[in-house]
């Protein structure tokens, strides 16, 4: 785990021990997670009868389907860990790792247009 990713964990738990109501740490970047940028992302792609999700951060869900079609999530992709281990997603990682929980930005998708948020 990054050093910016146990700070934030650090603080949550902070947060929570004062009683202060706290943001889950987004899977992905693991930043905090406020509630306006949380997204659920399905690990197999519902299409394929995928009924597991995770809570991600709307860029970082926006950032997994810019890269990959439905049927690569499906046989590539279907953990976080796997995701994670992807160079491209490291990169973003790093470059979000310095932008505040509520930070959002469109991503392009590979096809050069732009994802709906969410």
């Amino acid at each position: 785990m990054s050093r910016r990713r146990n700070h934030d964990l650090d603080e949550a738990l902070d947060a929570a021990v004062e009683g202060e109501a706290i943001d889950p740490p987004c899977p992905l970047c693991g930043r905090p997670m406020p509630e306006e940028q949380r997204s659920r992302h399905h690990l197999i792609p519902k299409k394929f009868k995928g009924r597991e999700t995770v809570e991600l951060h709307a860029i970082c869900h926006n950032k997994i389907h810019s890269l990959w079609s439905e049927r690569e999530l499906k046989n590539r992709f279907p953990t976080i860990e796997l995701i994670l281990a992807e160079p491209e997603i490291q990169r973003f990682v790093a470059w979000l790792a310095g932008k505040p929980p509520e930070f959002y930005e469109r991503t392009e998708d590979s096809g050069g247009r732009k994802p709906r948020r969410g």
